[in-house]
């Protein structure tokens, strides 16, 4: 048996969702499959110890928190070239896909339990991947991962700040030997048919994608690695190259988008979102007796105006990405140097390259996404027909008056306008470890990340476009005004689909126009642990075998982020450039106590707790957070867990600076203050015959005025009232924004029945329990709040003068008069369900071997409360409003893999479930926003859907593997929901992040070692 056989069989650390064999470089594939999902610690092949929860590393140590594993070989079968694809068939994580995703930035996140990426925990081998703002899982290759450990559950007294829904620690393949070439292609073969949106997107004469298959979206991944021992196999080193590039799939490639559906009016018709950008070109004049009018160029081609209307209108979103077009280079290594037993020094560098954009249609844009200045055009443009200009230009037609025009336009032929995402990382790891003693050993360490993005958009110039409308005729040609020694061309915006509006002119009118927001986040972290076995020196209970275990640990963490950009991005968006820092200082200890084992009360009884300290320089308080486990297993068979934790995510860099930097703004609407009294109009003053406001009672009772701070002889005194010229005054930041806080809770129970080999099954409960939550909130969520109930929470927002009012000189920064607003700590958010996991290996004989494995998850409760004042509300197994698109109430997989003795083969068949999600419209449920006659007749129900993956993998030889797979086999269509923007942020009718909305995608890949 080769010694990686002898290793996996030993550990429990190759855990399976997934028991394809193991195309390993050099050695024989597992003849059996072992479990990770309650196993806490796994071994790599150099034999460090990888633990995910703990910082204390015993091999084999079972997890009192669920773990859920993902292994390489699952990667491979499911043809994944990003993590988030991976990582959106668990169901304990909230489906994303920034790839498919038009609003995105491209970077990728994950978001456990769908409390946001915020409180998810990302861990590259144990150590942070960068900043919770900057964090983007690009980073890490798919072919070398060896495991990704999902751990569902609080875990700050370990890992500090961020870890309130859970962690994820990738583990990688550090210790590779020998050459390797990976390769994977996959691309989607859908059949698209007639369906309700080619049906309404008919009545508009949008075009649609032609019926039958349509085979696009290609994806190539290729990767080497190479990595090999020296000086007597204590010097190991590896390295690796990937590269990664995919093609465009637009919105028109596809029947379910092939209009954006609206549905205006509730239960009323279906329409189609419609553009002024038309091929025809769109012109308004802005001066004379048309003045507003709008008007199309005849599709004719007479040069001649015909009125705008729906049946001329065009498809906005035909050009929209469903996958974007992008490139990704990645390129790192890995090495460590044992010098002894004291001293192991190890070092890993990461980086990559990401560029990804979305295509919007190149046009003209109205002049009012440029300035608040029409464009002009000359009365003599020849590109007018006498018709032309009479409507635009009136009684000045035919001379060289410059009248003011809103023109659109869509260009044809030339290439998309492109929101651009350029996003860069760079993570260097290293440290020193190693025994000092007998039972005692240290690992002093670090991390430097670096994410830098920049993100471009184009803003044309109006100067650009007017130097193209001011045209003459040169000898018969038409030639801009102002020459061509600026590259002028001439723009003709009076005719459908114009010749003279090619490739040249566009570039003309977009030149130099992107301009760019660069934002660079930096995390520097170093981290010292000690642990110790005392059961060395004899510290261990009489009726336990392990002695108490114990870690030391001290941390220090700072978080950077700048953000600039160029004098174009200003010119046209605002903002300033900012430098913000915040760090933090901590220190924790572990314990790990044996109480029993292999007793006839019970085969493990186990305690284990931690505590951490931490101290935020955005903060003058010190925090702290902790954790509690239990283990109890009376038998072999059966283990009984339990563990609570005091869970912590300090405010990120930008919510401490949002929170803290004071400004101060005017409320310029009708706002009054709620105890003064209340403006009813004006009457005429007998006496002098003038105009006199009339009062009412104010808005708010004395009680909860005094609840504001509001003495009670003022209470609805005229002089409160906020100036009618300037208001009242509200002051966002300078308050310190507090750690949110979360209690996390699971119970569970493991079984591995001896009567049954190779079962193993788990059910565990999670209660996730979120307060102080972090959020923005303005003057009127305090004011509204208050007045409702005059609770504590929202009247403290007031902060008065000494004579009762709220307004006050901003300049000098004054200390009260003022309404507060901006980032705050708020309220609560829940989330508590059940995970089910389980497995089972079942050997035929000579005829190879069964693999069955399962992981299920029953979400009972996803919402919280967002005010005292406001209702409690659950979104489990509801989408739309508050809701969003959360997570159905019930999700699974189940993975069935056959595999020939000989290794030779193998087949897996994966089934995907997600639960059916209701519109929170008929829930029935006022806290969600239900009301009776609010209830939908149609499209509030997305039924159950179901999918078939299929992978096949034959081994040829130790040095050649090939597999074939066939993720949505049965090419199923997503749902189909008008308005799914304000659902999904998605318009292609669909939810894309949760359902597989390309339809099949067919993946080729092989495996080669040299």
């Amino acid at each position: 048996m080769s010694r990686l056989n002898r290793l996996l069989l030993s550990t429990t650390c190759f855990a399976g969702m997934f028991a394809v064999p193991a195309m390993a470089q050099e050695t024989d594939t597992p003849t059996s499959a072992t479990t990770a999902q309650d196993e806490g610690a796994g071994e790599t092949e150099s034999g460090d110890i990888i633990v995910t929860g703990s910082r204390i590393t015993r091999p084999n140590m079972t997890a009192a928190a669920p773990i859920t594993s993902v292994t390489s070989e699952s990667i491979r079968a499911q043809a994944a070239v990003n993590v988030e694809e991976v990582l959106n068939r668990v169901p304990q994580i909230a489906p994303d896909s920034q790839q498919n995703y038009q609003d995105s930035d491209g970077r990728q996140r994950i978001k456990l339990r769908n409390l946001g990426f915020e409180r998810t925990l990302i861990l590259i081998d144990g150590k942070r991947i960068g900043t919770m703002n900057g964090s983007d899982v690009n980073m890490i290759p798919t072919s070398l991962i060896q495991r990704v450990d999902v751990l569902t559950g609080g875990a700050s007294a370990v890992y500090g700040s961020d870890a309130v829904a859970g962690v994820v620690n990738f583990i990688m393949n550090n210790d590779f030997r020998g050459v390797q070439l990976n390769a994977n292609y996959n691309f989607y073969a859908h059949e698209n048919q007639p369906g309700l949106v080619s049906q309404i997107a008919r009545q508009y004469s949008f075009p649609q994608p032609s019926q039958g298959s349509a085979t696009d979206g290609g994806r190539i991944d290729l990767s080497l690695t190479a990595g090999t021992r020296l000086f007597d196999e204590r010097f190991r080193v590896s390295g690796y190259v990937n590269y990664r590039r995919g093609e465009l799939v637009p919105y028109s490639a596809r029947e379910t988008s092939g209009c954006q559906l609206v549905e205006s009016v509730k239960d009323g018709p279906l329409s189609c979102s419609v553009s002024t950008y038309t091929y025809d070109g769109y012109v308004s004049p802005r001066t004379g007796a048309n003045n507003g009018n709008q008007y199309v160029n005849n599709p004719d081609g007479s040069r001649s105006f015909i009125p705008y209307s729906d049946a001329v209108a065009a498809n906005p979103y035909t050009d929209y990405s469903f996958q974007r077009k992008n490139e990704r280079w990645n390129a790192g290594g890995f090495a460590s140097f044992e010098i002894s037993d004291a001293a192991e020094l190890y070092a890993s560098g990461m980086w990559f390259r990401d560029k990804s954009a979305n295509g919007f249609p190149a046009r003209l844009y109205s002049y009012t996404a440029l300035g608040s200045t029409p464009y002009q055009v000359n009365c003599n443009n020849p590109f007018l027909s006498a018709s032309q200009a009479q409507v635009i230009c009136g009684a000045q037609a035919g001379t060289g008056a410059m009248v003011p025009i809103e023109l659109r336009y869509r260009f044809t032929g030339v290439p998309d306008l492109e929101d651009r995402y350029l996003n860069e990382g760079l993570r260097i790891t290293g440290g020193v470890r190693g025994d000092f003693a007998e039972g005692w050993s240290y690992d002093v360490g670090g991390v430097y990340a670096r994410n830098k993005q920049e993100w471009s958009w184009s803003f044309p110039s109006i100067d650009l476009v007017n130097n193209a409308l001011n045209v003459v005729s040169v000898g018969g040609v038409p030639a801009c005004a102002s020459g061509a020694a600026d590259g002028c061309l001439p723009l003709d915006p009076f005719s459908s689909r114009s010749p003279v509006n090619n490739r040249a002119v566009f570039d003309y009118l977009t030149r130099d126009s992107y301009g760019t927001q660069t934002t660079i986040n930096k995390l520097y972290n170093v981290i010292a642990t000690v642990q110790g076995d005392l059961g060395t020196y004899g510290i261990k209970s009489p009726w336990a075998e392990q002695g108490v275990a114990i870690a030391f640990g001290a941390e220090f963490r700072e978080d950077q982020l700048e953000g600039f950009a160029d004098q174009l991005w200003r010119e046209n968006m605002g903002g300033t450039d900012q430098s913000l820092s915040q760090h933090a200082w901590e220190g924790n200890v572990e314990l790990q106590v044996p109480i029993a084992e292999h007793k006839p009360f019970a085969d493990l009884l186990q305690f284990n707790g931690a505590f951490r300290l931490s101290k935020y320089s955005s903060n003058p308080n010190t925090f702290s957070t902790w954790k509690a486990e239990a283990l109890w297993a009376p038998i072999p068979d059966i283990t009984f867990r339990a563990s609570i934790n005091r869970a912590q995510r300090a405010p990120t860099v930008v919510e401490a600076y949002q929170g803290s930097n004071i400004s101060y703004d005017r409320i310029t609407t009708a706002y009054n203050d709620i105890c003064a009294p209340t403006r009813l109009g004006t009457t005429t003053d007998p006496n002098t015959g003038q105009q006199v406001p009339v009062y009412g009672a104010p808005q708010a009772s004395q009680a909860v005025c005094a609840a504001t701070g509001l003495a009670d002889n003022l209470y609805g005194s005229p002089t409160l009232l906020c100036p009618t010229d300037v208001g009242c005054t509200v002051r966002r930041g300078g308050f310190t924004v507090d750690p949110e806080t979360a209690y996390t809770k699971t119970f569970g129970i493991v079984l591995r029945p001896q009567f049954l080999p190779g079962l193993t099954v788990s059910v565990d409960r999670f209660m996730i329990d979120l307060n102080d939550s972090i959020g923005y909130n303005d003057y009127d969520y305090f004011s509204n709040g208050c007045l409702a109930a005059g609770n504590e929470f929202f009247c403290s927002m007031f902060v008065r003068n000494a004579d009762g009012t709220l307004y006050s000189a901003p300049a000098g920064n004054p200390a009260t008069g003022y309404l507060r607003g901006g980032t705050t700590n708020y309220y609560k958010s829940k989330s508590h369900g059940w995970d089910f996991q389980g497995q089972y290996a079942l050997p035929l004989g000579g005829a190879g071997r069964l693999d069955f494995d399962f992981m299920g998850s029953l979400t009972t409760l996803a919402g919280g409360q967002d005010s005292p004042i406001l209702l409690k509300y659950n979104c489990a197994g509801y989408y739309g409003g508050g809701c969003g698109q959360l997570i159905p109430k019930w999700t699974h997989a189940l993975r069935t893999t056959y595999t020939t003795a000989d290794q030779f083969f193998s087949a897996s068949v994966n089934w995907r479930h997600l639960g059916p999600l209701t519109n929170v419209t008929n829930s029935g449920d006022p806290a969600l926003g239900w009301t009776e006659a609010g209830e939908r007749a149609t499209f509030y129900r997305i039924d159950p859907y179901d999918y078939i993956d299929l992978a096949l993998s034959f081994r040829v030889n130790k040095a050649y593997s090939f597999r074939i797979s066939a993720n949505n086999l049965f090419d199923k269509t997503p749902p189909i929901l008008p308005n799914s923007y304000n659902y999904g942020l998605s318009r292609s009718n669909t939810l894309s992040a949760r359902y597989d909305s390309l339809g099949r995608q067919i993946a080729l890949g092989a495996t080669i070692n040299f």
